[in-house]
């Protein structure tokens, strides 16, 4: 199975990227997936369910130690295996 995410990560600050989207792209451009497109207002990857997944945890914890107040990310199945 494929999935997507699509996140931000708040507070914003639109005239200095804050250390926790610093933290949201480093996680997701480390992670094994097969695309990432970060922006300032979203940001996008794609790749195998368990890539997704991990990098969606670790994601979570390291913006949030990081000093995210908010994270906002939703999940699509983009495609499933043997179909």
């Amino acid at each position: 199975m494929r999935l997507r995410v699509e996140f931000t990560t708040e507070p914003f600050d639109l005239d200095e990227a804050p250390a926790h989207a610093l933290v949201a792209r480093e996680v997701v451009e480390a992670a094994d997936l097969d695309a990432v497109d970060v922006g300032p207002f979203g940001n996008t990857a794609e790749g195998r369910a368990d890539a997704v997944l991990g990098a969606v945890g670790a994601l979570l914890r390291r913006t949030l130690e990081s000093g995210a107040t908010r994270i906002s990310l939703q999940v699509n199945v983009i495609e499933k295996g043997g179909e």
